[in-house]
Order: C-alpha cells, then structure tokens, then sequence
C-alpha cells in the first residue's frame, strides 16, 4: 500500500501533469493566463446544507488559461475554523469537470487522513444547471467515509436563484443519502461611489436533514 505522503504527491503531480497538458496543446492560452484574487466576508459559513462556522473570511487566488483555471481557497472562521482548498476545473462548452482537496488545518498536511479528494462534474442548460459530486477516499481528520455523494440542482432566474442538493456520507446526520439542501439566494451591486460598487448576496438555506434553517449575508471585495 502506498504511503498517505505518497498519495498527497501523487495527486499534485497529476494537477500539474493537467496544467502542463493544456497549456502545451494550446501556447496561445499560455500567453493569456489571467491570476485573480478576491475575499469573501459571509455572516454564516454554510457549505451543502451544514453550517461549518459563524462570520468567516474567505479568499482565493485563481489562474486561469482558456478554459482551464487552478485555484486556492480558503475560510477563516472568528470562532477559530479553518479550511483551505486545492482545486482545478476544465471547462468543455456547458459542460465542467474539476478534482478538489479539501483540507482543514490542525491535522497534518502530509497526512492522507487529512485530505478529502472530490472529482466534480457540473453541466448547464439555459437556467438549469446539473452539479455531481463524489469523495474518491476516506479521510479520518476530514470526516470522510469515502464514496460520499453530492447531487445539486440549480435555476437562475432573474429575481433569484434557486438549489436543491441531496448527498450522504459527511453531507448527512445519518450518513444516509437524503435533502440537505433547499434554498434562495440572491445576489446585487450597492454603488458606493460613481465608479465603485460593492457585491453584496444574501440567502435563506433549509436543511431537510437536520432541519435547521439559515439565513446569511455575504460582501465580496
């Protein structure tokens, strides 16, 4: 069996054998990598369905080159909760295929205990949009049996939008497959000045599973 540190390497280096691929197949994209970075300030940090943490800061840095983006993400909670991510996405007309890490600090990183591997798949039809999600391993320190599932349904509408998500494993009280994810949200600009705006969301989330309710604002920068 090979190590946890050798399994941590081994998927970076596929990231990076991705990354080097496309940009090889396409120099012209190369030429036009584009890096952004942004923060999120949200009142709540519901992920899925479940509240993971109070008033959050949440950053990320992201490359993107055509249809291909790696990015870093992370929330840092005032109650002390920690996440930070890994993550790549490849984009083929509506439809979307990407590998995420996620990782949540305390535990060590060279642990395979301590990261969660998820292919995601997602696909767009008009207003609709399809999201599949699976857990690849079982990771202790992360709350992953592997094998988890997560399965969204998504509606933009010019009033709102609207989500439907069912999942199992870390997703569920039970662990069993159910709703845990019903929900609004909606998104707008308050103009500061003549040339700034700020981003501003809000969203009310149910929680069929837990039955818990949430409502939860959020400012980009």
């Amino acid at each position: 069996m090979k190590s946890t540190t050798s399994k941590i390497t081994q998927t970076l280096s596929i990231l990076a054998l991705i990354l080097g691929l496309t940009f090889s197949a396409n120099k012209t994209a190369l030429a036009q990598v584009e890096v952004g970075t942004g923060v999120d300030l949200v009142s709540t940090y519901v992920w899925r369905g479940v509240a993971y943490s109070g008033p959050s800061w949440q950053p990320y840095v992201e490359a993107s080159a055509g249809s291909f983006s790696i990015g870093a993400w992370g929330s840092q909670g005032y109650d002390g909760f920690q996440e930070m991510d890994l993550y790549a996405s490849y984009s083929i007309g509506d439809l979307s295929v990407g590998f995420t890490d996620y990782y949540y600090p305390g535990s060590d990183y060279l642990s395979g205990d301590s990261h969660a591997f998820e292919i995601n798949v997602g696909y767009g039809i008009g207003s609709i949009s399809i999201a599949a999600n699976y857990i690849l391993n079982e990771a202790a320190d992360a709350g992953s049996a592997g094998g988890d599932m997560y399965f969204e349904l998504g509606y933009s509408g010019s009033a709102a939008d609207l989500f439907i998500g069912a999942g199992d494993g870390w997703h569920s009280s039970t662990g069993d497959f159910g709703l845990v994810n019903i929900g609004i949200t909606k998104s707008k600009e308050i103009k500061i000045t003549e040339h700034f705006s700020l981003p501003v969301s809000g969203a009310v989330i149910f929680n069929p599973d837990s039955e818990q309710l949430y409502i939860l604002a959020g400012i980009s920068l």
